[in-house]
């Protein structure tokens, strides 16, 4: 199953919203509601999945961000950096450390920030998937370019994805993926230019591609690098092909993911209304996930879609 780019890339799980227990009238009995901080940060510390904790308390650092508790997202986010072991899997791990280092960015907080990227670029160096390795680097890229002002560890992160993505170590079928992830890589740090050949190759690609999913995700990252650097008329027909190729797919999944990363092309391009249209049909499609994880975080990646076209 072909990875989901809105989990790697481009690329960010959001956080659950924080709603204040509701309580009855004349002091009666508390009503059940939202989860406090501290009972969040509790079942972080708590949970058994491989990487559980760091995901976890990645996530209430966003909610702590969000609700404007600078002091207590630092705290937190440095609590998930220690549950990353030395010899922590790079698979696991290296994609949970460039998150941190996104909320560091969010907050200003660039020294710790580029310490977590760093790690995670040094991580990526044991990956057996090459794949998973361009994604790491390529949003690792994105981190530092967006978030954490460092253009120069940008481009470097970025062209070692490129160059993997070029490499033998990926099959063909998977190489428009690779691709895609490095050309949203370069958009997302504001080094669009940097992207001319990632792109053209990837638009080469995309029209040879017979499987929808990977048809439509190819055609919208060459679209958002197009809107990005300004060639709107360009990026306006690939997305038209884009989203003909999301509609047509079958399954619940994999429509749910191509919708979302045409839409966001859609957002880059100035194109609410369209993005708008493709969130609904995200979020309809999503509910019909079989998988109850993956149902969730297909959700929360509509959800980070719509905040971002309320913006536009």
């Amino acid at each position: 199953m072909l990875r989901p780019f809105t989990n790697c890339l481009v690329a960010l799980l959001c956080g659950l919203v924080l709603v204040a227990p509701l309580t009855g009238c004349g002091g009666g009995k508390k009503k059940k509601g939202a989860m406090t901080i501290a009972e969040r940060l509790k079942k972080a510390r708590a949970d058994g999945t491989p990487g559980g904790p760091t995901r976890e308390l990645t996530k209430v650092a966003r909610m702590q961000v969000k609700s404007g508790d600078k002091a207590g997202a630092v705290k937190t986010l440095e609590e998930a950096r220690k549950t990353v072991a030395a010899d922590a899997d790079a698979i696991i791990f290296a994609p949970r450390l460039v998150e941190i280092a996104e909320v560091y960015g969010e907050l200003g907080e660039k020294k710790p920030g580029r310490e977590a990227a760093d790690k995670a670029v040094a991580m990526t160096e044991s990956m057996g998937d090459a794949v998973a390795r361009v994604e790491v680097l390529s949003k690792a890229g994105t981190v530092y370019g967006s978030r954490l002002g460092d253009a120069g560890k940008a481009r470097q992160s970025l062209g070692k994805a490129a160059e993997i993505a070029n490499g033998e170590g990926v099959s063909d079928r998977f190489r428009p993926q690779a691709l895609a992830a490095v050309a949203l890589g370069y958009a997302n740090a504001n080094l669009a230019n940097e992207a001319k050949a990632v792109i053209a190759k990837l638009e080469e690609m995309a029209g040879k591609i017979e499987e929808l999913r990977p048809k439509a995700e190819a055609l919208a990252a060459a679209a958002n690098v197009h809107a990005r650097s300004g060639d709107k008329e360009k990026a306006a027909t690939l997305l038209a092909d884009a989203a003909k190729a999301a509609k047509s797919i079958d399954g619940a999944a994999n429509k749910t993911y191509a919708l979302i990363a045409v839409a966001n092309a859609m957002v880059a391009a100035g194109d609410t209304k369209g993005a708008t249209s493709l969130a609904a049909e995200a979020e309809k499609m999503s509910a019909k996930i079989a998988d109850p994880e993956q149902q969730k975080e297909a959700l929360q990646d509509v959800r980070a879609l719509q905040a971002s076209v309320g913006k536009g």
